[in-house]
């Protein structure tokens, strides 16, 4: 059972102008093109507590999922969200607490993600999102560009004693340009404007190429990639099936240089396949260049609401009115 926040006050009253007005802006184009409510609904199940019985009641869903989301968009720690929510009144009016109501504690947020890992239902929160936004017709249904991002995982240290390490054992190491990182890998296909329309979460030493397959399983029209993804099986494949192979051409054994017809190849699908690092970039300018938690299940889900947010602030520029 959600608890019910308290009614509106003579203080809520006072302060219902105040706020930044470019983050009023944006919460105000969230609340219009969002539907919160129906992203809320499937997750309801997650939630069994029975408080004629004793048990306390939670925090309403979507409140909990604007939090989610506000972590991603402004990159904030469980800690300083909830300190977000106390101190500033833009933060509070959006998810929906009253001056008098309590905020959520940190804690409150990690518990919720346990949920949603137990449930599997970052799963069902991004393919909400997709439904909703296909329906829209904001995510264009042929084409499909894939890429990589690796996120770094902290190395950690040996305590002093030397039976222990802070050290994530999940992670994998993997070496790039002469580089050596420790972390783990996102996988994305995007659609021509640039919406994540799938996604999967690897360790660092799995192979770019390795997710494409599963990727693109559903495209009938074309495919971009970088050069990592290139064999002659997988475009043989695709040309078979009548899909424009727009994977860039790379030289094989024995080749010394590109022909005319694969350098022309190349300058053609490369401005195409460009969209798809527009989802890395606005992730690491939002600040998640390196991940926050240790273990595959927890990172992966921290990789799923980024990229749902990312779906959701995307869009706004591509869709005008709720459907």
């Amino acid at each position: 059972m959600e608890r019910t926040n308290n009614q509106p006050t003579f203080l809520d009253s006072l302060t219902s102008d105040l706020g930044g007005r470019r983050t009023a802006a944006f919460f105000s184009k969230c609340n219009e093109l969002i539907p919160w409510n129906e992203l809320a609904e499937p997750l309801k199940e997650m939630y069994k507590n029975n408080t004629d019985k004793g048990g306390a009641s939670n925090y309403p869903l979507v409140m909990m999922i604007k939090c989610m989301m506000l972590q991603k968009w402004f990159n904030l720690s469980d800690p300083m969200l909830e300190e977000m929510l106390c101190d500033r009144i833009s933060f509070r009016r959006f998810v929906g607490l009253k001056m008098e109501d309590d905020v959520p504690d940190e804690t409150t947020f990690v518990q919720f993600r346990k949920r949603l890992n137990a449930h599997g239902h970052i799963a069902t929160l991004f393919d909400k999102t997709i439904a909703i936004l296909k329906k829209r017709g904001v995510i264009l249904e042929e084409g499909t560009c894939v890429d990589a991002t690796i996120i770094e995982a902290p190395r950690g240290r040996t305590t002093k004693d030397g039976f222990a390490s802070t050290k994530d054992k999940a992670a994998s190491y993997t070496k790039k340009h002469g580089r050596v990182y420790h972390g783990y890998k996102g996988h994305i296909a995007t659609d021509l404007n640039g919406m994540i329309k799938d996604y999967r979460f690897d360790t660092a030493s799995a192979h770019d190429s390795r997710h494409i397959d599963d990727l693109v399983e559903d495209e009938k029209h074309s495919v971009f990639a970088d050069s990592a993804y290139m064999n002659k099986d997988r475009k043989a494949g695709l040309q078979a099936n009548g899909i424009f192979c727009g994977i860039i051409e790379k030289r094989v054994r024995g080749q010394k240089e590109l022909t005319k017809a694969q350098k022309w190849h190349n300058r053609l699908v490369a401005g195409i396949r460009a969209v798809v690092e527009h989802p890395f970039a606005w992730m690491k300018n939002t600040g998640y260049g390196r991940t926050r938690y240790r273990g595959m299940r927890r990172n992966a889900l921290d990789f799923g609401l980024h990229v749902i947010a990312y779906n959701w602030k995307r869009s706004f520029s591509l869709q005008t009115i709720v459907a």
